[in-house]
This record gives C-alpha cells, sequence and structure tokens, in this order.
C-alpha cells in the first residue's frame, strides 16, 4: 500500500503588501517560543539600500532572542518593529530602545511623528477608551517616523499582553499600517481582517493622497467597529 502524504499548505504572509518579496523573504520562520502571546504583522516591501540584508537578519535574531514574542519575520519586520517584533515597526536594524521618546505620562495614543492634530488625538484617545470599557480589548497606537521612535520601550510603557493590539503607523517603508496582535484576540478577529485593513487605509495612495492622519484614523474605526462585531464566522468581513 502506498500512502500519499499531502504537502503542508504553507502560511500566507500577513500584512498589506503579502505579496511582494524581501531580501528576508526566504529565511525560514522562527519558532514559537513558548511564552509566545503576540502574532507580528508587516508588509514585505524591499528595505533601504543602506542597510543590508545581513544586518537585518542580525537585529530580528538579536530582537527575537531578547522578546519572547511569536515573530513572523519578513524583510520590513527586520528592519521596523511591528511590535517587538512589534506587527510593524516600533524599531528597527540595530533595536531602537529610546525611552526618552516617551511621554510623561501614560496615554493611549503615541505620536512622535507629528501626523496628529491635538484633537485628532484627543478623539482616538477617547474611542480606545470606550472600546477597552465595551470589550476589555486594549488598542494602542504608536505614529512614528524611522529612526526617531521609542521602540522596544513602548512595551513596558504599555504593559503589552494577549489582549492588546498595537497599531504602528510608520510611511518609511511604504504601507504605513502595521499591527501587533495578542494571541487572544486572534483568536477571535480573522487574521485577514489585519490585512484588509491594511491594504485599505495604509496603501500609499491613499495616505499620500489623504494624509497620515487620515489613515490612522480610518485604521482606529474600522479595528472600533470590528472589535465590537458579536463573535461569529462572517465578523469582521468588512473593512468600513
Amino acid at each position: 500500500m502506498v500512502l500519499l502524504i499531502p504537502s503542508p499548505v504553507p502560511r500566507a504572509p500577513y500584512g498589506a503588501a503579502a505579496a511582494s518579496t524581501s531580501p528576508l523573504s526566504t529565511l525560514p520562520r522562527p519558532r514559537r517560543h513558548p511564552l509566545a502571546g503576540v502574532r507580528c504583522s508587516a508588509r514585505r516591501t524591499p528595505p533601504p539600500a543602506a542597510v543590508g540584508e545581513e544586518a537585518a537578519a542580525s537585529w530580528a535574531s538579536e530582537l527575537a532572542a531578547a522578546v519572547p514574542w511569536k515573530a513572523a519575520v519578513s524583510g520590513a519586520l527586520a528592519l521596523t518593529l511591528s511590535v517587538s517584533c512589534f506587527v510593524g515597526l516600533a524599531n528597527a536594524k540595530a533595536g531602537v530602545n529610546k525611552p526618552e521618546l516617551l511621554p510623561k505620562e501614560f496615554t493611549t495614543v503615541i505620536d512622535v511623528a507629528g501626523f496628529l492634530s491635538s484633537g485628532q488625538e484627543n478623539r482616538l484617545r477617547q474611542e480606545i477608551e470606550d472600546l477597552e470599557k465595551d470589550t476589555g480589548y486594549k488598542l494602542r497606537v504608536l505614529a512614528q517616523n524611522y529612526p526617531d521612535t521609542p521602540g522596544l520601550a513602548i512595551k513596558d510603557f504599555w504593559q503589552v499582553d494577549d489582549r492588546t493590539i498595537v497599531f504602528v503607523a510608520d510611511p518609511t517603508f511604504g504601507n504605513i499600517i502595521n499591527f501587533n496582535i495578542g494571541s487572544l484576540i486572534d483568536l477571535d478577529i480573522p487574521q485577514s481582517f489585519w490585512s484588509r485593513v491594511a491594504g485599505k487605509y495604509g496603501n500609499m495612495f491613499y495616505w499620500k493622497e489623504k494624509g497620515e492622519d487620515a489613515s490612522i484614523e480610518g485604521a482606529v474605526t474600522a479595528i472600533s467597529r470590528c472589535l465590537r462585531e458579536p463573535t461569529g464566522p462572517s465578523n469582521c468581513s468588512e473593512v468600513f
């Protein structure tokens, strides 16, 4: 008797431009750490020429060893921190850690890039506060322009856990939207939702025409609506 064992179907990349390639595209996916609680999501666009593949790979390895989070390494992720990994991008080639860029007091929205007005920041904070009260999910927003980023320092500042979504907005590598998804949220929300949000609000044509602030606000609104939907097979099927 001959047993035919099907080859495992490779899992699709997790991000806005998963179809493109990067210098790190051929690297194997790191194994899940026993304490891992977060899924990283980042687009896979080629990094700047000034940053070599070897340096990016070195940084990714260092970060994966230092932070017990699930790391799905792609070219952009190895150069920007998808929240540690960081779903995109708070960090970069050398493992940036600049706590001096953090605000003095706790806030759910950190804009070191100046994309948002004070009014927009306040509206986002209120939306995030209401969302957390209603659902228990914690959304955190970091707007940056690499290399000006607090990097790994945001993990402790926000006390990131498995119910946290870290949304890093950085236009440096094309698509402005990256997420880091806590494991409990990953159980309730389809993975495709995050890619669709990044594809709609994060693409370069959108934010260059409407502004980085519009991309950030649009993504936060879409996330809030999704997380408020009843859990089921068709939840978050649309991105508004």
